[in-house]
């Protein structure tokens, strides 16, 4: 079974989402090892972008995003335990180690890179950062393997999606303003049959491709775009991110291309949606998402304190589920056309949360003006603080 379907054979939900993909995947797998697979491979040895020192010295240094809300919300006390579910460049963990004195931090990542930085960050704070190499479906079992015990973490901090360093990285192929090889793999090489974004959208068919994008792009145009993706590749493979965003561009007329507005009403190039679908589809990351608030529902303590950063719709919907106690034996109901009745969303919004979960706040926490003006990159966050009960 190829890295990309792993909710098939453990129980995640999401299946439904992922049908019209899954049967194309299940008559390509033989197809994995073929030349454009090479060609959009991640960053291999040699290159440098494995490299941590490489990495800090040419990009600025990394803006965590709404730190001050985190650290109120979290409200970390002295000797305590803290699971950072997402690493990333670490700027969470530092400020949790520069303001709360003897705080262990638990640093986990599926990016080798980031894991790099961790151990580097490691040997400056000698036994309290603890570096952890695994996805959040793997988290259950790497802590076990450290005798960490469930119930035994006062606070879990997980900031969802795609950091600043991998989007900065061209060869890490998440940026659609940037070449590279059409990667989008936060594992990097550590799976080496993982299809990568080049394998998705060179195998699969047209309504394969359109699920997608509708489903994790939320794209109105998928149809058209997933159209625009066959016809290219008969002519060539696609292999580059710009070529990429090069053919979706071109199924719509030029005025179009920017014609989109971000949160701060900048023009967003028209491939945006696509890239997002894309990415999210390789790194499975609604499935891993969902998987790692289990993980932190288990591992944290009564009245031990969550808080989870999200950057899209989806993403948020649902942690605001997760949180509020639904049954999300099937997430194929997320997109926001699938949302049910106004009468059925305003029973829900009655409640105080599950009977795992007390909400710190009732409302979902944004970043202020400010914030956004510093780090721009965090305009679309949103985070949900909760007690576990």
């Amino acid at each position: 079974m190829i890295m990309i379907f792993h909710m098939t054979v453990r129980s995640y939900p999401m299946r439904k989402t992922h049908l019209a993909a899954w049967r194309a995947w299940r008559r390509l797998r033989p197809r994995f090892h073929s030349s454009f697979v090479g060609a959009s491979s991640g960053p291999g040895p040699g290159d440098g972008s494995e490299d941590p020192s490489a990495v800090s010295a040419e990009k600025p240094p990394h803006t965590p995003v709404m730190l001050k809300e985190v650290l109120q919300y979290l409200d970390i006390q002295p000797a305590q335990v803290v699971l950072d579910m997402t690493f990333g460049g670490g700027g969470h963990t530092k400020a949790i180690l520069s303001t709360v004195p003897e705080v262990t931090v638990l640093a986990l990542d599926r990016d080798p890179t980031a894991i790099s930085l961790a151990q580097q960050l490691a040997k400056e704070h000698f036994g309290r950062v603890k570096p952890i190499l695994g996805r959040f479906s793997e988290l259950e079992d790497l802590v076990s393997n450290m005798d960490v015990k469930p119930g035994s973490i006062d606070a879990v901090l997980l900031d969802a999606g795609c950091s600043s360093m991998q989007m900065d990285e061209a060869e890490r192929g998440f940026s659609l303003s940037k070449d590279g090889p059409l990667d989008m793999r936060m594992d990097g090489d550590r799976y080496p049959d993982m299809p990568c974004a080049a394998d998705v959208v060179n195998t699969l068919d047209q309504q394969a491709l359109a699920s997608i994008l509708t489903a994790y792009g939320e794209e109105r145009h998928a149809r058209k775009i997933a159209s625009a993706i066959v016809e290219a590749r008969r002519v060539s493979p696609i292999t580059r991110t710009q070529q990429l965003a090069s053919v979706v561009a071109g199924s719509f007329p030029p005025a179009v291309v920017y014609a989109r507005k971000d949160r701060l009403n900048r023009p967003a190039h028209v491939a945006t949606k696509t890239f997002q679908a894309l990415r999210i589809f390789v790194n499975d990351e609604l499935n891993e998402l969902h998987a790692g608030l289990c993980a932190a529902q288990m591992l944290l303590k009564p009245s031990g304190r969550l808080c989870v950063i999200t950057f899209h719709s989806l993403e948020d919907r649902l942690v605001k589920r997760f949180l509020r106690g639904d049954d999300l034996s099937n997430l194929d109901h997320f997109s926001q056309r699938k949302q049910g009745t106004k009468k059925e969303n305003l029973s829900h919004e009655k409640r105080d949360g599950s009977v795992c979960w007390l909400p710190l706040r009732r409302k979902v926490i944004t970043p202020e003006k400010d914030d956004v003006k510093e780090n721009p990159r965090g305009r679309s966050s949103k985070l949900r603080a909760a007690l576990r009960r």
